[in-house]
């Protein structure tokens, strides 16, 4: 495979450069001295960032973008073959990476890498450790998959010493990965279109642990069912976070909700409290969070005040509980939930948060994973007083399930709760408009762009 070191900067073309993971990586190389050109469909802050910082940007991909003194093409999951770009590489010979290939060659570079791996939850740790070690002044490189305002976006480039990053699983992405520190926060069923079942993704997960060295630690929830079965006979120390104390070397004990559902709780360290520690984002799964942020804030030697201040500092990343605004006494919430897991979560830290009644308007993301978990998804959603449903976002999938938003509304009526569905956004916001009442909680939800009908519901 083609390798990437920071003391040989060559020319670099990425393939779809505006993507929030793709634009990051490349701002990592012009930093570093690195020739950037790139191609996507449109122009976006993202590449208008880049281009400020000297990345040549072609929009729309075609042949001749692939230039002569290119050394090595990057490419997202959404390039296939018959792009004319990926094809023109090809046929030059040119080496090719993948995104996560890209990513895992960066990890190389420096002297720990911390790779944050879940089904749920990998943004929020990614970023609460980010702010930590901020605060501790280590001067870390970091990659994140939501946009965070103590960094002033996705992507901060700081010493080669330290790197953090997401860990995807799909398409077995971070088994590409070179990480020294591993955090495993946990394994539910997701991505089936990829995965055959949470069998296939507990393996996933195993040889993703099994990558890490000798030398290496992996942080790892042990709430996960059988989670020995991931860590048995792995090289690195594995350290476990979780609720029982007598069963996790990090745990939380007393905790409380404010009134804005931000907990706060004791830090047990093998079961002896070490510190108090007060969040600055809501919801039980959060504390979860923080637990696994902490350990490794721990593991990279800060142990002080940094933790505390790092933790309550952080008040989540673009779209993960974001309060948007309030019209006519409703408060408008925006949240990036798009599992059943994610759901409950997201619904119980509303339980804890000011409101008279919980609208939850949600928008499904793929029609696979709305098919292979609806019963799933129905019972999730029932926690809020009322939900109103949107037609699935695509993604990367076409309609050929014979599954619609419209089916699962009818799933949540059977369990009691109000349901809704509107083929458009406009429906939706008439329908709020409508019905929302002073004292309410507004929820929008999903990976989509359903923020959107919040957003104009506020005039933003």
């Amino acid at each position: 495979m083609y390798h990437i070191h920071f003391n040989q900067p060559c020319h670099v073309h990425f393939i779809g450069i505006g993507g929030i993971s793709m634009s990051g990586l490349a701002e990592i190389l012009l930093e570093r001295g690195f020739q950037i050109s790139g191609s996507d469909a449109h122009e976006t802050e993202l590449t208008d960032k880049l281009e400020r910082h000297g990345a040549r940007i072609s929009y729309g991909q075609k042949a001749e973008n692939i230039t002569d003194d290119i050394d090595a093409v990057v490419y997202t999951a959404a390039v296939h073959a018959d792009n004319p770009e990926y094809a023109e590489a090809v046929r030059r010979g040119l080496p090719i990476l993948t995104r996560a290939e890209l990513l895992g060659q960066l990890m190389r570079n420096y002297r720990q890498a911390v790779a944050v791996a879940g089904t749920h939850g990998k943004t929020t740790t990614t970023s609460m450790l980010t702010e930590i070690l901020l605060d501790a002044h280590k001067d870390p490189t970091v990659s994140v998959g939501g946009m965070m305002d103590a960094i002033g976006g996705n992507i901060r480039v700081g010493s080669a010493d330290l790197f953090v990053t997401e860990a995807c699983e799909y398409t077995n992405s971070f088994l590409s990965f070179y990480p020294t520190m591993g955090i495993i926060l946990n394994i539910e069923a997701d991505h089936l279109d990829f995965f055959k079942d949470i069998e296939d993704i507990r393996r996933s997960f195993r040889r993703f642990a099994k990558l890490l060295p000798e030398d290496g630690v992996l942080i790892i929830n042990s709430d996960i069912r059988d989670y020995r079965e991931i860590t048995e006979g792995i090289a690195a120390r594995v350290v476990t976070v979780g609720s029982d104390p007598e069963a996790s070397d990090y745990s939380a004990a007393n905790i409380r909700f404010n009134e804005e559902a931000c907990a706060a709780y004791e830090l047990l360290v093998h079961g002896k409290p070490v510190q108090t520690i007060t969040l600055g984002t809501p919801g039980m799964h959060n504390v979860y969070n923080s637990l696994a942020a902490a350990a490794a804030a721990h593991e990279l030697g800060i142990t002080g005040a940094e933790i505390e201040t790092g933790l309550l500092r952080f008040h989540g990343t673009h779209r993960r509980f974001e309060k948007k605004g309030e019209i006519g006494g409703v408060t408008v919430i925006d949240d990036y939930a798009h599992h059943p897991q994610e759901i409950e979560a997201t619904l119980s830290a509303a339980a804890h948060y000011p409101h008279r009644e919980i609208w939850c308007v949600f928008q499904p993301h793929t029609y696979s994973r709305t098919k292979s978990l609806m019963e799933e998804f129905a019972g999730a959603l029932s926690a809020a007083d009322h939900v109103v449903l949107a037609d699935i976002y695509a993604a990367r999938e076409t309609d050929t399930l014979g599954v619609s938003s419209e089916q699962l509304a009818e799933k949540i009526r059977g369990r009691g709760t109000d349901a809704h569905y509107f083929s458009s956004f406009d429906e939706i916001e008439i329908f709020l408009l409508k019905n929302c009442v002073n004292g309410d909680l507004l929820i929008t939800m999903g990976a989509g762009d359903i923020g959107k009908v919040g957003e104009k519901l506020l005039g933003q």
